[in-house]
């Protein structure tokens, strides 16, 4: 048996209220909440949630379209859904619009979801 001296405050109430025969207080209900949802509602109403994705966007390019692609092009901002990337040359620029751009949209709303990338603009710059 533990002595009383060394238990903490909550298990030597529970300890004494077991040997008296009292009922066990109702538990508190669980009001844990992860930084995330409690942020999201505060960021959405500041305007910062389009923002916060088109930080992550910056981020994740190059892991997204490869290292070929992110040494020849820069994503720039998000607005509306609309992701537009800074592109070096012309010839890249073709060849990101024409053959790449489908993919990239695919790989895209598979990372972030459908609804935060709608549509991919390149331009020279």
């Amino acid at each position: 048996m533990v002595p009383l001296l060394s238990m903490t405050p909550a298990l030597r109430a529970r300890t004494i209220a077991e040997w008296r025969g009292l009922p066990e207080p109702p538990k508190r209900p669980d009001r844990l909440v992860s930084v995330a949802e409690s942020i999201a509602p505060l960021m959405s109403s500041l305007g910062l949630g389009e923002r916060f994705r088109q930080e992550e966007v910056l981020r994740t390019w190059r892991s997204i379209v490869g290292d070929f692609i992110a040494t020849h092009s820069q994503p720039t901002r998000l607005r509306g859904g609309v992701l537009y990337v800074q592109v070096l040359q012309s010839t890249m620029h073709y060849e990101l619009d024409r053959m790449w751009k489908q993919k990239l949209l695919s790989k895209l709303r598979e990372q972030f979801g459908p609804r935060a990338i709608r549509d991919i603009r390149f331009c020279l710059g």
